[in-house]
C-alpha cells in the first residue's frame, strides 16, 4: 500500500523558519559560493550532492569546528567506499565538545526519583582535566581503546571525553548486559581501562553491575585497571576486584591546563556494536572529524540545537543515540541524562522531566511513544510542556497513527521528527528538516549531503514503490571499517555486496512525492508469503490499533513450499485471545493494508524478545520458531523469552 499525498500535520510558520539555523545557513552559503537555494530544501539538497566538497566545507564553517580543516575537503565522493574527507585535517573531539567553559549547565543527571545533580560548562572542563591527567599517568595513549560498562551519567560523559582529549579511543555498552554480552563486545577490542558503577536503580530496584564487570576484567587480560564509579552508596565498594580504583582518587588531582591531542580526520573516535543477534557482535569504527561533522550538522541543521536548548534523549549507553546526545554540547546546550524505566511514576516521569527541567528537544524511542499512547496518558492535560518545541523519534518506524496522537496529546505546534540511519553511521540518512512541513507517517526528506533513495530489485531508484533504502555517494560518517578486519572484506560485505559502490542500509522503505521517507521495517526481516514483500512495520501499525494488544512480533514461518505470516501478540491483563479478537485483529489488517498482509496464525505469548537497546528481535524469533539456535542471547534483554516461542504446537498445522 503506497503512502497517498496528504495534508500536513504541521507547517512551520514564516517566522519560526527565518529564525532558523538552516535559514541562516543558506545565507552564508549563497554569501560564499554565490549558490541560492531561495529557501528551498531540496534545492540545498541537491546542491549538497552535486558540489560536496563546498558543502561540507560550508557546514565546517558554519557550525565552528575546532581545527585546521586543511586544504583538501574530499578526494573523491563517488568513491563509497574508500573516499578520504579532510585528509590534511587535524582535530580532537574533545575540545570541539568542551569549548565552553562558564556557569552554564552542560550536564544535568537525573533518576526516576526526585535526585538531580549537574554540572556547568566550567565544572565540566575540570573533570575532564583531572580525569585525564589520571589518565595520562596510567600511561594511555592514542588510540588505546577504554571502555565503559556504566548508565547513563555524568561520569560516563566525563569518562568518554577525557578518553577523547587524549587521542584515545571510546567504546560503551549498557551495564544491563550479561557477561558474556559485555565480553562478546569488549573481548574483541582489548581495552586498558574499563570504568563501570557498582549498579544502577531500574523501576525502583536496585542492579549490581560490580560482579559482572569483575568478571569482564578477569577475562580480558588487557584491562589495567577497573574505575569504580558509585552509584548505589556514597562511597562504591570495589567487589573484590584486584585491579579496581575508586572513581574519586582518579579525578582528585590537580585540574592543570586540558591538553587537547592533535588527531587526523580519519582516526577512530568510537568502536560502536551491532545488535549480535545472529553472531558475534560486528565492531563498527567510527572515526573523529566524520562523527563530529555529521553530529554538527544534524544538530545545528536539521534539528536547530543552539546555547538556548535543554536537549534530552532517552537512551542507554549502549545505543549509538548515547554519542549523537553527547556531541549536543559542541552546540552549547544542555544535556538531561536520565537512567532509568521510562514509565517511572505511573508512565509520567520523562513527560515530568520536560516541565521539571525546561526540556526544549525532547527524544525517545517510537515504542515509548506507542507506549504512551495505549497507556491513556495525555501530556497536554497534566503538564504545560511551555518550553517545548521539538519532539524525536527513532529506534523503529513511528506509525501514522503515532504522529496524529503525539500532535493531539503534546501540542499541535511542534515539530515532530522521525529519523533513521543508526549504529552503521552513528548518525541519520533521512530525519528531520525544521523548515519543512510534517507529513503522518514520514521522515520528512534525506539529510543534506546523504544521496538517499529507495531501490527497486533491479536496482532502479523509485518513487511510490517500496524497495531497498539505499546510499549512493560518500559521506563523513561512514565508518573507517570494522575492528581488526583487516582486509576490509567483512566491512564491505555488510553494505557493498548487493550492489558495489552503493551502501545498502537494510531498511525497507518508500520514497513519497513529498520527498520524504517511509520505512516499512527491516529488509532482513521482509516477509515474502506468495512472493509479494511485506514489511513488518505495516503489520504492526495496524496491530497497534487495537486496545487489547499491548504488543506484538510478526515473522515469516515456512509453510509447504512457500512463507506465511505469524502473529504473535502480548494482550493486557485478564485479556485472553478468542476467536472474536482473533477476527478482528485480521480485520483491522485486512482493511488497511492488503489480503496478503494478515496472519495465517494469531498467537497469544507472554513476552516479546527484544535487544538490549529496545528493538524487536524478529530475526531471533524467526530462528526459534524453525528449530535453529539463536547464536548470541546476551545481545538480548530478555533471552527468557525465547523459549515461549519454541516447539508451539500451533506451528505445526494449518
Amino acid at each position: 500500500m503506497s503512502v497517498a499525498p496528504s495534508q500536513p500535520l504541521w507547517r512551520p510558520s514564516d517566522e519560526r523558519v527565518e529564525s532558523t539555523q538552516l535559514t541562516a545557513f543558506m545565507h552564508s552559503v549563497q554569501d560564499a559560493t554565490g549558490f541560492d537555494a531561495g529557501g528551498d530544501y531540496f534545492a540545498l539538497h541537491q546542491w549538497s550532492l552535486d558540489e560536496p566538497a563546498a558543502f561540507w566545507r560550508a557546514v565546517w564553517d558554519f557550525a565552528e569546528i575546532q581545527g585546521d580543516p586543511g586544504g583538501v575537503v574530499c578526494d573523491d565522493p563517488s568513491a563509497l567506499p574508500g573516499c578520504q574527507w579532510f585528509p590534511d585535517a587535524t582535530l580532537n573531539f574533545a575540545e570541539n565538545l568542551l569549548r565552553f567553559a562558564d556557569d552554564r549547565e552542560a550536564l544535568v543527571e537525573i533518576d526516576e526519583s526526585d535526585a538531580r545533580c549537574a554540572l556547568t560548562y566550567g565544572q565540566l572542563r575540570e573533570q575532564v582535566a583531572r580525569l585525564a591527567g589520571w589518565m595520562r599517568q596510567q600511561g594511555i595513549q592514542p588510540g588505546d581503546r577504554i571502555a565503559g560498562f556504566m548508565p547513563n551519567c555524568i561520569e560516563t560523559v566525563v569518562a568518554m571525553l577525557a578518553t577523547a582529549s587524549l587521542g584515545a579511543v571510546w567504546s560503551s555498552c549498557s551495564p544491563d548486559f550479561g557477561k558474556q554480552g559485555a565480553l562478546d563486545r569488549f573481548g574483541q577490542i582489548a581495552p586498558r581501562l574499563l570504568f563501570t558503577a557498582d549498579g544502577y536503580v531500574y523501576n525502583g530496584k536496585a542492579c549490581d553491575s560490580l560482579s559482572r564487570a569483575g568478571d569482564i576484567a578477569r577475562a580480558i587480560p588487557e584491562i589495567e585497571h577497573v574505575v569504580v564509579v558509585p552509584k548505589l552508596s556514597a562511597q562504591a565498594a570495589l567487589g573484590g576486584i584486584e585491579t579496581a580504583v575508586p572513581w574519586q582518587s582518579c579525578v582528585n588531582g590537580d585540574a592543570k591546563a586540558l591538553h587537547f591531542e592533535p588527531r587526523s580526520f580519519n582516526d577512530p573516535l568510537f568502536i560502536l556494536y551491532s545488535s549480535g543477534t545472529t553472531g558475534v557482535p560486528k565492531c563498527i569504527v567510527h572515526g573523529i572529524g566524520g562523527t563530529l561533522i555529521q553530529h554538527a550538522k544534524e544538530h545545528v541543521l536539521h534539528t536547530d540545537i543552539s546555547r538556548n536548548d535543554r536537549f534530552f534523549y532517552f537512551t542507554t549507553c549502549g545505543w549509538m543515540m548515547w554519542n549523537w546526545l553527547v556531541s549536543g554540547l559542541a552546540r552549547g546546550a544542555t544535556l538531561i541524562l536520565y537512567d532509568g524505566s521510562p514509565f517511572a511514576r505511573d508512565g509520567r516521569r520523562l513527560i515530568d522531566a520536560i516541565d521539571e527541567e525546561r526540556i526544549t528537544v525532547f527524544g525517545v524511542g517510537a515504542k515509548y511513544l506507542g507506549a504512551l499512547q495505549k497507556s491513556g496518558v495525555v501530556p497536554a492535560e497534566s503538564h504545560d510542556l511551555n518550553t517545548l518545541k521539538t519532539v524525536l523519534s527513532t529506534g523503529s518506524p513511528l506509525p501514522h497513527e503515532g504522529f496524529e496522537w503525539v500532535y493531539q496529546a503534546f501540542k499541535p505546534d511542534l515539530h515532530l521528527a522521525s529519523i533513521s540511519g543508526g549504529t552503521d553511521i552513528v548518525s541519520c540518512f533521512a530525519g528531520g528538516v525544521p523548515t519543512l512541513p510534517v507529513y503522518a507517517g514520514q521522515l520528512q526528506a534525506a539529510g543534506l549531503g546523504m544521496a538517499t533513495a529507495i531501490w527497486n530489485e533491479a536496482g532502479e531508484p523509485v518513487e511510490g514503490e517500496k524497495g531497498e533504502l539505499v546510499c549512493t555517494q560518500s559521506f563523513p560518517s561512514c565508518p573507517v571499517g570494522f575492528w581488526r578486519d583487516t582486509d576490509g572484506s567483512k566491512f564491505h560485505a555488510a553494505y557493498f555486496d548487493r550492489w558495489p559502490g552503493v551502501w545498502a542500509h537494510g531498511d525497507y522503505g518508500e520514497k513519497t512525492s513529498e520527498g520524504g521517507f517511509v520505512i516499512h521495517g527491516r529488509s532482513d526481516a521482509v516477509l515474502n508469503p506468495g512472493g509479494v514483500r511485506i514489511g513488518t512495520a505495516e503489520i504492526y501499525r495496524q496491530v497497534e490499533r487495537v486496545p487489547e494488544v499491548l504488543d506484538s512480533v510478526v515473522v515469516g514461518q515456512n509453510w509447504q513450499d512457500d512463507v506465511r505470516v505469524v502473529l504473535f501478540v502480548v494482550l493486557r491483563d485478564g485479556v485472553a485471545l478468542d476467536e472474536s479478537l482473533t477476527a478482528r485483529i485480521r480485520s483491522e489488517i485486512r482493511t488497511n493494508t492488503t489480503p496478503r498482509h494478515v496472519p495465517a496464525k494469531v498467537i497469544q505469548v507472554a513476552d516479546i524478545p527484544r535487544t538490549i537497546s529496545g528493538k524487536i528481535a524478529e530475526l531471533a524469533v524467526r530462528k526459534v520458531i524453525h528449530g535453529e539456535q539463536v547464536g548470541n542471547q546476551d545481545a538480548l534483554a530478555n533471552p527468557e523469552a525465547l523459549a515461549l516461542y519454541a516447539a508451539l504446537p500451533e506451528l505445526s498445522v494449518d
